[in-house]
């Protein structure tokens, strides 16, 4: 009796091990590197060696995400070319029209890149539209026409059959998962995240001193400059 318990207990762990490294290899499977890097760069000018890199993981009906995109642009505006910004989508599961809201991003850049900004401020405006509680009662397919037309009062409506026909595109879908797995990569759990230069910041949301972080920053090739950099490291 015995060593049939002990027979039963080996054979478990060896399916126990079988299944888990099924499970890690379709993990590395999944993690292929997409062709191109994740997020969207923010106006005119892209990150190089020489600017400040900010990255911003934003759910698009996140309030938190919301609440602390008008500060970050002010910031953007104030600081010009010396500053860059990606922004990377985090659809949360527990919003329920995160993933939708951030395809539909998705599918605008691919149309027209300086159409994905305006549509990300029109939705975090509008964000109401898309909360739990307002589509409970509507079907998934209604939610993604909703999003279509609210897409189009941005783009404009001749962009509508576009705009639809993307979420029958299995290429947006997987723009769109490449981004949540890309943050889940980089240990994002929740919206706003925020990284600068690749260091992740210990403040998060609408209470971010932007100035505090980014002026030592942006002045370092000065000498003065160079020797406050010393009392932050």
């Amino acid at each position: 009796m015995q060593r049939t318990k002990h027979v039963h207990l080996l054979l478990q762990s060896a399916l126990f091990l079988v299944f888990f490294f099924y499970l890690s290899f379709k993990a590395l499977a999944d993690y292929i590197p997409p062709a191109k890097l994740d997020g969207f760069v923010y106006g005119n000018q892209p990150f190089t060696r020489d600017t400040i890199l900010i990255e911003a993981f934003y759910d698009p009906v996140c309030p938190d995400s919301r609440d602390s995109w008008p500060p970050l642009k002010q910031v953007l505006g104030y600081y010009g070319s010396s500053v860059s910004l990606v922004v990377h989508l985090l659809p949360l599961p527990y919003h329920d029209n995160a993933f939708v809201t951030s395809r539909v991003l998705h599918i605008v850049n691919d149309l027209d890149t300086s159409a994905t900004f305006p549509l990300l401020e029109w939705l975090f405006k509008h964000q109401e539209k898309f909360y739990n509680a307002r589509t409970r009662n509507l079907s998934r397919a209604s939610v993604v026409d909703e999003v279509v037309k609210s897409a189009t009062e941005v783009v404009g409506r001749s962009y509508y059959n576009e705009i639809k026909a993307g979420f029958n595109n299995a290429k947006t879908d997987l723009k769109t998962r490449v981004s949540f797995k890309y943050a889940a990569s980089r240990g994002v759990s929740g919206t706003p995240f925020f990284y600068v230069n690749g260091f992740l910041l210990s403040d998060t949301g609408s209470s971010i001193g932007w100035r505090k972080v980014l002026d030592p920053l942006v002045g370092a090739n000065s000498v003065e400059n160079e020797e406050t950099m010393h009392f932050f490291l």
